[in-house]
């Protein structure tokens, strides 16, 4: 095995890094996967909880620069990309709707999508205020 010229001190350091960056690699952290971006165009189904927007987000500009509208088809997820539409399907009564992906969220545990309210009023009753959803790509 060829091992260049190296100091002890160098080899104790690369040594290091490298038993760090393994333990990282299977550390049970099921959050590091969840927000790892999704960059393909395939197929995309999840189950979870949706809510949606408060008012005072209205005409604030959303993580991929347009403003945000209550009334528009829109949504908020960790990590497909801007511009992915997805078709996102109360449980309880199998209502669907079609929203675009332009921004970042939910920050809430266990909530998977932020619908606009109007997308949110579409599927469900916003006095309730959360929904178990399943979410589809479809681009």
């Amino acid at each position: 095995m060829f091992l260049p010229k190296m100091a002890t001190r160098q080899y104790i350091l690369l040594l290091a890094c490298l038993l760090t960056a393994g333990g990282c690699v299977n550390s049970g952290n099921e959050e590091l996967t969840k927000t790892r971006p999704v960059f393909s165009h395939q197929h995309h189904g999840e189950y979870g909880k949706a809510s949606y927007y408060a008012n005072k987000y209205q005409g604030r500009k959303t993580a991929s620069g347009q403003r945000f509208d209550q009334n528009k088809p829109t949504a908020a997820h960790r990590t497909l990309p801007f511009g992915t539409q997805v078709k996102v399907t109360n449980l309880a009564n199998s209502k669907s709707v079609v929203v675009t992906v332009n921004d970042r969220g939910p920050f809430t545990k266990g909530r998977v999508i932020d619908l606009s309210r109007s997308a949110f009023s579409a599927i469900g009753n916003t006095a309730s205020g959360v929904l178990k959803v399943k979410v589809e790509t479809l681009n």
